[in-house]
């Protein structure tokens, strides 16, 4: 059993279940784990070791006694830094909010302990999770398992790079531009992106916000499909006074078997060009589907222009983060606006303009969105699910210069401003639709993702073809030295 740290929570569940192994004994050897690993990763920062162990000892005399309290029971795991736990401090890196410890659970750790599940710390992020890093001023680095000079991604970097490296059970993230899908693709695990406002984001916010983001999720990162499909099950569904007036449910998979299932496949875009290795990648999973059946047509896609999704998102998500911004920021961006120089990178243009925007101008973006959904609707009735890159490259070396607008990465040989690759989180995410993400190999050494979107309330679509990936096609890989 030394492997049993890269064992999926359901495996985990079923050994706890069988009393193959007790709830302390396994958060044990987690907490031995992060002891031994985590210094070199930094993607836990906050444990609390010994409620966890009160925890996990309650959960063995409950199966002792031959009762469970859920179907988490005894099996450990973390959560993302931003979420509130009771007694830890919800920061979002940003020293401001050192301060701010949580009183009360956040509606996911609610669920999860509920569900019997022992949250026993949390996982590094990048400041204000706005970052495809996950670096800030108060934890400092995360680093990727799989090369300690790179990126694990973000905002949820921390939680993809503890799953990668066997330090946690489960994890759960949240997304408003990639942040699950992203560190998921960089890391090598599984990800999935709900569609919007199926999941509370109850707790997850700093003091003083109440009302929900526009286009942020929150859903669950795992080392297995089914652990995603577990943890989705658990956090899906209305919470507090939602809860009075509505329930959900969600139609189940389109297709029962691989066969039956018709699947666009993008593999690059000039809004966000893809490197050749991670596009070879994504081809043979494309040829893969055709001979186990599936109907698989290349470059498949809405009939509208992939640089207005790329547009219409970005104006509506840096509208969504500007709620955050001082009066003195905003005035800072209307001067920056009326300085910019002409051959500005387009992101940086619509991004002040987004943060500066009168609310009507926003009503009428916020139309071509729902524009955009429609074509979406209509591509679906032809193809049940596309999919496509979760960003330009494999994980990125580490690069903490300036701001995150004005940094690059290199793409075949070729600069690119690291922020188009928002078009590859915002394609699904600003249309609110599901999108799930699940490894399918390596390119150059460093694991790649697929990511599988589908029709607004079709996520167990998502989650289905990446279990069928995962079972025919390829699992989690540990990353070497773990």
């Amino acid at each position: 059993m030394t492997e049993i740290h890269y064992e999926p929570a359901t495996r985990l569940i079923s050994l706890l279940d069988a009393r193959e192994i007790g709830a302390r004994e396994l958060l044990d050897h987690f907490l031995a784990r992060v002891e031994r690993h985590n210094p070199s990763i930094n993607a836990l920062i906050w444990q609390d070791v010994e409620r966890a162990r009160a925890e996990a000892d309650a959960s063995d005399r409950r199966r002792a006694a031959g009762e469970t309290i859920g179907p988490l029971d005894g099996l450990p795991v973390t959560v993302k830094e931003s979420f509130d736990l009771a007694g830890a401090p919800t920061t979002w890196g940003d020293p401001e909010h050192l301060d701010n410890v949580a009183g009360t659970d956040s509606a996911v750790v609610e669920k999860y302990r509920a569900a019997g599940a022992v949250v026993f710390g949390k996982t590094n992020v990048p400041f204000m999770l706005g970052d495809w890093q996950s670096f800030n001023a108060i934890y400092g680095t995360c680093s990727n398992p799989w090369d300690l000079t790179r990126s694990p991604g973000g905002s949820s970097g921390g939680s993809a790079a503890a799953l990668a490296a066997g330090l946690t059970g489960l994890e759960t993230g949240s997304d408003i531009g990639a942040s699950i899908r992203n560190p998921a693709h960089y890391c090598g695990v599984f990800g999935h992106k709900p569609t919007w406002d199926i999941v509370s984001g109850r707790g997850q916010s700093l003091p003083g916000d109440y009302a929900a983001t526009d286009i942020a999720v929150v859903g669950p990162l795992a080392r297995s499909a089914s652990d995603l499909k577990l943890a989705f099950d658990l956090l899906a569904g209305a919470d507090g006074p939602e809860a009075r007036g509505w329930r959900l449910d969600l139609p189940g998979p389109r297709r029962q078997r691989l066969r039956d299932y018709r699947v666009g496949v993008l593999l690059s875009d000039p809004q966000a060009e893809v490197e050749h290795a991670y596009q070879d990648a994504i081809a043979s999973l494309a040829r893969w589907l055709e001979r186990e059946g599936a109907t698989v047509e290349m470059d498949a896609k809405p009939e509208f222009a992939t640089g207005e999704a790329m547009e219409v998102y970005t104006m509506l998500l840096r509208a969504a983060t500007s709620k955050r911004m001082s009066d003195a920021m905003i005035a800072q961006a209307r001067e920056d606006l009326r300085r910019l120089p002409e051959d500005a990178i387009p992101y940086r243009r619509r991004m002040l303009e987004a943060q500066t925007m009168l609310h009507r101008d926003w009503l009428r973006w916020n139309e071509r969105r729902h524009e955009l959904m429609a074509g979406w609707e209509r591509w679906f009735e032809t193809f049940d699910l596309l999919l496509c890159p979760a960003a330009s490259s494999p994980a990125f070396p580490h690069d903490q210069a300036g701001e995150r607008h004005d940094r690059t990465i290199t793409v075949n040989g070729k600069t690119q401003p690291v922020v188009d690759q928002l078009f590859w989180a915002g394609y699904p995410c600003g249309y609110y639709l599901p999108s799930t993400v699940a490894p399918i190999g390596l390119a150059e050494g460093l694991p790649v993702g697929i990511q599988i979107i589908g029709r607004r309330y079709d996520d167990l679509t998502c989650l289905h073809m990446a279990g069928l990936i995962e079972e025919g096609y390829c699992r989690f890989t540990p990353p070497p030295g773990y």
